[in-house]
């Protein structure tokens, strides 16, 4: 089942392979495109390309840092041995050297041994394809625990949404049964302005009606409540769907926002213009938090 993941997280695996002990460590921090830095010791470094593939398939967005580090246990170490004829070209030179000038002093095993090329290192060949299967192995794992942290957080994300999804709704649900109100009391009012005006006049109950008409028309706000439940169900549906959804939500927050800003023009009455303001604030909430959703 495909998941909403959070951008941030952190995971970490630490395996011996064919004798070498492997640390690898993954983090991340927001980002609004795939940003991989990798670190290796040296003798890894052949194998960059192949790690930032593999944090490739399974991250597409975010700031993300792999640590690679390496200890040999038991694995086959360089041998050192001793360079016989070099040493005894030098043991030979240092004592014709001490005879011919006179020189006082001992040949010590401290100074020959400080001389170059005394030593022989035999490195034994790597097998670099094998090396960097056993490493990549342990990438894997740590990429699987970072990638268990990251989908627990994006399910506390999802719940979150969800959440305010559901507050906004009930907000949406309150400026609908206002509205009709709204034009009620502008009505009365206008009756009120009009009875005070034209004292014992008759009134002209066609030309109330006309202007009760003209401002339901300037306050209705159905067209965009409806817009606006359909852009929650939409999110909604993209938090049951999961995967990188985090830029289509920043799209659609945004549409959201359009619908909210046009429903507080509208919105004349001061109980309802609170009532808007309090959606435009979870739907921060919710911008805020969409941020962190791949």
């Amino acid at each position: 089942m495909t998941m909403v993941k959070s951008m941030t997280g952190y995971g970490r695996a630490v395996e011996t392979v064919n004798g070498r002990e492997f640390t690898v460590e993954v983090r991340s921090v927001n980002n609004r495109y795939l940003d991989c830095t990798v670190k290796l010791p040296r003798n890894l470094s052949f194998g960059e390309d192949a790690v930032k593939q593999a944090v490739k398939t399974s991250i597409s967005r975010g700031k993300v840092d792999v640590f690679v580090s390496v200890r040999s246990e038991g694995a086959q170490e360089t041998a050192v041995s001793l360079n016989k004829p070099m040493a005894e070209g030098y043991l030979a030179v240092l004592r014709q050297m001490r005879q011919e000038y006179g020189l006082a002093g001992e040949i010590t095993v401290s100074m020959l041994a400080g001389l170059p090329d005394v030593f022989l290192l035999d490195k034994p060949p790597v097998d670099e394809e094998q090396l960097l299967a056993d490493f990549l192995s342990v990438v894997q794992k740590a990429l699987a625990n970072f990638d268990a942290m990251r989908r627990a957080e994006g399910t506390a994300l999802a719940a979150d949404l969800r959440g305010r999804g559901e507050t906004i709704l009930s907000l949406v649900e309150q400026v609908e049964a206002g509205s009709p109100q709204t034009v009620a009391d502008y009505r009365a009012r206008l009756e009120a302005k009009l009875k005070e005006v034209l004292a014992n006049t008759a009134i002209d109950e066609s030309r109330i009606l006309t202007e009760a008409a003209i401002f339901a028309d300037k306050v209705a706000v159905d067209e965009e409540t409806v817009r606006l439940r359909s852009h929650l169900n939409q999110m909604n549906t993209m938090l049951d769907a999961g995967g990188p959804i985090g830029r289509k939500l920043d799209f659609l927050l945004q549409e959201m926002n359009r619908e909210a800003n046009t429903i507080g023009s509208k919105c004349s009455d001061v109980r309802l213009a609170r009532v808007v303001v309090e959606i435009k604030a979870e739907l921060e909430k919710i911008r805020e938090q969409t941020q962190n959703i791949e």
